[in-house]
């Protein structure tokens, strides 16, 4: 019996399968039709049982069938399958980011998730990258080359877009605002943790745990030693996969009966 996870956010789509002991999955982008990048990701899959988080969990269900699981509770499921020790998990995404603390059993204690603004987001980031004109997988790069950085005032993505400018047309060096920049976001997560809590072991997920920068800052800020997963944007859709593992087994059970 497979069992499948679909976590579908704003940036990227990612599926986890999981048949026995084997496991695969892949990332792709959202694009203007996530449902069809869904179709598109299952077809073949021949899953038994699906499970479907993020942002558009309701629009696959509604769709195609399965059933819709929070975030929180998929971040949270699939960090302690990779890390059983883990009570802390900080994601942040393209749209949002969240903070869960976790129970020496994995409930979840408490969580702080930031949805309504792209601050502190991988979006934030993207619209920052294009106005330095640097390719979004070399902003952290850039950021951690500089000697100095560039405080920005603004929180808001708009405001601090037009900041930017500013700095630009100010003569400001690229690197000490990219710098700037991933401090600002570090700043605001490290609040969020903070007003949650934070105990090790501390997962770092989401596309934002493959900024080096982001990962330094955070660790610097929070005093802790950061854990990133292999592949840190499937954590979301790996929980989701293995509740649906669970309803898998729980049917098998029941028609034994």
């Amino acid at each position: 019996m497979i069992a499948a996870g679909l976590d579908v956010g704003s940036r990227t789509i990612a599926i986890v399968s999981l048949n026995g002991s084997d496991m695969s999955y892949r990332v792709v982008d959202t694009g203007v039709n996530p449902l069809q990048r869904c179709r598109e990701l299952l077809d073949g899959t021949g899953c038994t049982s699906l499970v479907v988080t993020g942002y558009g969990r309701y629009l696959v269900t509604e769709k195609l069938g399965g059933e819709a699981v929070s975030e929180i509770k998929a971040f949270a499921v699939g960090a302690r399958h990779l890390f059983p020790d883990c009570r802390t998990v900080i994601d942040i995404g393209g749209q949002d980011s969240k903070v869960i603390l976790l129970s020496e059993d994995g409930n979840v204690l408490k969580f702080e998730m930031n949805d309504r603004c792209a601050a502190g987001t991988g979006k934030f980031l993207e619209v920052m990258a294009k106005t330095l004109e640097v390719d979004i997988g070399d902003l952290g790069g850039l950021a951690l080359s500089a000697r100095s950085s560039v405080r920005i005032n603004s929180l808001c993505t708009v405001f601090a877009d037009s900041e930017v400018v500013s700095l630009i047309a100010k003569g400001e060096d690229s690197a000490a605002i990219a710098l700037g920049l991933h401090e600002s976001i570090a700043s605001r997560i490290t609040n969020m943790v903070r007003r949650v809590g934070c105990r090790e072991r501390v997962v770092f997920a989401g596309g934002g745990a493959l900024n080096r920068c982001l990962l330094q800052l955070l660790e610097h800020k929070l005093a802790v030693k950061m854990t990133v997963p292999p592949q840190p944007q499937t954590v979301g859709a790996l929980g989701a996969a293995m509740i649906a593992r669970i309803k898998n087994e729980e049917y098998r059970m029941e028609s034994l009966k």
